[in-house]
């Protein structure tokens, strides 16, 4: 619990940018969707969680504390969500239980589980998006972003991989392992069997924001690793740069320098 409050008063205080990175230079930046009709979606988060509409350059960004939600519309509609992929859900705290479960159900969005006692609650968003809320009274903010949540057949290899690539910190949330990151959280649950990657699905990708991204990107290429997409930069995104790599079970990963929503 104290490290949940602990988290809790960061983001409280970093809800207008992302958090400080670690000496890796590495923390939380996005989750990115890719959908069919991305309205609807960005609907839910404004109206739901008090999203604020952001922009950089030509792209449109949701900004909540610790976190950017990112809604794409797809070329092809996804046929599958979070669920199956090696991304299975994220987490957000809320400052009250009572009053998300109410939100959801006057939004009517389908509820996968629903735990009084833990006061946590867990629903799919369109395009089979799962997101889990849990209560933290102790919030300054009315939500706050909490933990990407994956499923793999060994976690604690790929917590490994997150601790090695980022500079994550070994840790536990309950009975899963977790890798610690400014912004929030890595979860790892076992899964029986490989899961599916999740480029191609409506939860496309995650992202990390990472200083002094280019020398970063050298690093990880000298140790061996293979980009999905090479480092760049894109002036038609205020500057952004970036890259994308793909960790060991398939879950596509965004490295990003430079963003921050106007």
């Amino acid at each position: 619990m104290h490290r949940v409050l602990l988290f809790a008063a960061s983001a409280a205080a970093l809800f207008a940018q992302l958090p400080a990175p670690n000496s890796n230079g590495v923390s939380l930046g996005h989750i990115h969707l890719m959908v069919a009709d991305p309205e609807p979606q960005k609907k839910l988060w404004v109206d739901l969680l008090g999203a604020e509409v952001t922009h950089m350059g030509s792209l449109e960004m949701l900004k909540l504390p610790g976190i950017f939600i990112i809604v794409g519309k797809a070329r092809t509609p996804p046929a599958e969500g979070s669920v199956g992929s090696t991304v299975n859900h994220f987490e957000f705290l809320v400052k009250s239980y009572a009053d998300i479960k109410a939100k959801l159900a006057a939004a009517g969005l389908a509820t996968v589980s629903d735990n009084a006692a833990t006061k946590q609650i867990m629903v799919d968003f369109p395009d089979k998006v799962r997101v889990e809320f849990t209560e933290d009274a102790a919030l300054n903010v009315p939500v706050a972003m909490h933990h990407i949540h994956l499923s793999t057949p060994d976690p604690e290899k790929l917590r490994a991989w997150y601790v090695k690539t980022f500079g994550a910190k070994e840790g536990t949330r309950g009975a899963f392992l977790a890798a610690m990151i400014p912004g929030g959280e890595v979860d790892f649950r076992k899964a029986q069997q490989a899961e599916a990657p999740t480029k191609g699905r409506s939860l496309d990708h995650i992202g990390f924001e990472v200083k002094n991204l280019e020398e970063f990107c050298r690093k990880l290429q000298a140790g061996g690793l293979t980009f999905d997409s090479p480092y760049r930069e894109m002036p038609q995104l205020a500057g952004l740069k970036l890259a994308f790599i793909v960790d060991p079970e398939g879950t596509r990963i965004e490295l990003t320098e430079g963003l921050a929503g106007k």
